[in-house]
């Protein structure tokens, strides 16, 4: 076999088209929104949300080619605030009075921008200089400012299926010149699949390993993989490889209640050069989400970490991560609050704009008072204990119940306060 290029497969086999483009149905599919918008040839600024190898710069691109449009790219790694005047420059010598023809800007890992950077955006984006497309692998409302995130569509990408994953692989050992010369068997695919974990490039990275090693045929198994993983897998890559998987196994640690584990997999992130504040936001969700009510001063712990970081950097931020960390680890956990409101969540998908009862509502004016707004209100505070019995919920789902108290104390405290007929003896 030939020797390969230097062009890695997955920008080799990279879609030209939008028909060419396998998942993300939802935004590209033949009923998705942004199809929609491309066969009306009109689309605004936006943002792609999701986890790496899911196709936020292919989708990109391909906006800009069905489109065509001029098309300016560039990294928020590499890039700075005279980079991004430079484009918008260049974007006002193009005719402005043809919004058909206007450039689109895209930037890979918005993230990155700083306050400064991403200030540099605004005026061009208000103005329709530009349309931007960004891109990132974190949540937006943490990493990009509100004002320019208000002048954009947030569109979240999901990992990829099991079936968009063989579609990919049959498509590069189709369409890739290098590849279709060899004839390949998968005879086992869980672990070419499931390394992955939806992540496309990663994927074909994987499978071009695989080819890279071959003459004229191959048989791929799941323990040629792990073979082939063992010898060419990098420890970590906070760009992907493993930031995820780790990040996973950090997380289900302290859940699990293990600080030794989560100390080994935050020295893992850390040795790797991670994000500190990628961690810290993970270690607030994990107060939150598994810790709660059990112990409440856990999410307390986990704030001021993160507030601590933003101004700490390496190596001393190892030092308070590691605090938070073991805190949250041998804390009591609870996942109570998390399950109570997306209970909550489903039920007001299921029974949307359900009618506040009248005895809760605002009764600023006399015409709402004439309307018994407000009537039959008992006010908390005129009875023993600040307690009387009333019911808050709309009549359709009056006596729903969100919230299980689990078996610590506080929440037993909580469970027999809600549950008890009130007689003076719980002051809250």
């Amino acid at each position: 076999m030939e020797a390969y290029t230097n062009t890695p497969l997955a920008e080799r086999i990279r879609p030209q088209s939008i028909d060419e483009y396998i998942g993300q149905e939802h935004l590209l599919g033949k009923n998705g929104v942004l199809r929609k918008y491309l066969k009306q040839k009109v689309i605004s600024s936006m943002i792609f949300w999701g986890p790496p190898g899911t196709g936020k710069t292919t989708i990109a691109e391909l906006i800009c080619k069905s489109l065509d449009r001029p098309f300016y790219k560039l990294s928020a790694v590499e890039s700075s605030v005279k980079d991004i005047r430079a484009v918008i420059e260049k974007a006002k010598t193009k005719d402005l009075f043809n919004p058909e023809k206007q450039p689109i800007l895209f930037i890979d890992e918005i993230h990155r921008f700083n306050k400064s950077q991403q200030d540099a955006l605004l005026l061009a984006v208000e103005k329709g200089l530009i349309t931007l497309i960004g891109a990132t692998t974190e949540n937006p409302s943490f990493e990009v400012i509100s004002a320019l995130l208000s002048r954009c569509q947030v569109y979240t990408l999901e990992h990829h299926t099991v079936e968009d994953l063989k579609k990919i692989v049959k498509r590069a050992l189709h369409v890739d010149e290098k590849l279709n010369k060899l004839k390949v068997t998968i005879k086992e695919e869980q672990a070419l699949l499931g390394f992955s974990g939806g992540d496309a490039r990663k994927l074909l990275n994987l499978l071009e390993m695989l080819c890279a090693t071959a003459s004229k045929s191959l048989t791929i198994t799941n323990k040629l993989v792990e073979q082939t993983l063992q010898h060419n897998m990098s420890k970590y890559d906070k760009a992907g490889e493993q930031h995820y998987d780790i990040i996973s196994a950090f997380i289900k640690s302290i859940r699990g209640s293990d600080p030794n584990a989560t100390l080994y997999w935050l020295a893992r992130m850390i040795e790797g050069g991670e994000d500190p504040k990628f961690i810290a936001r993970r270690l607030l969700i994990s107060a939150a989400e598994d810790i709660g009510l059990a112990n409440p001063t856990a999410l307390v712990i986990a704030t001021n970490c993160f507030k601590a970081v933003e101004v700490i950097g390496f190596p001393e931020s190892r030092i308070i991560l590691s605090q938070a960390a073991i805190y949250l680890a041998t804390s009591p956990k609870s996942n109570s609050a998390y399950v109570a409101i997306d209970k909550a969540v489903a039920l007001v998908k299921s029974k949307p704009n359900l009618a506040v009862p009248k005895h809760l509502r605002n009764a600023p004016t006399r015409l709402m008072k004439d309307l018994e707004y407000g009537l039959g209100y008992k006010y908390s505070h005129d009875y023993s204990g600040n307690f009387v019995k009333q019911e808050f919920l709309p009549e359709q789902i009056k006596d729903t119940q969100f919230y299980y108290p689990s078996q610590n104390a506080r929440e037993m405290e909580i469970k027999k306060y809600l549950s008890a007929k009130w007689d003076g003896k719980y002051n809250f």
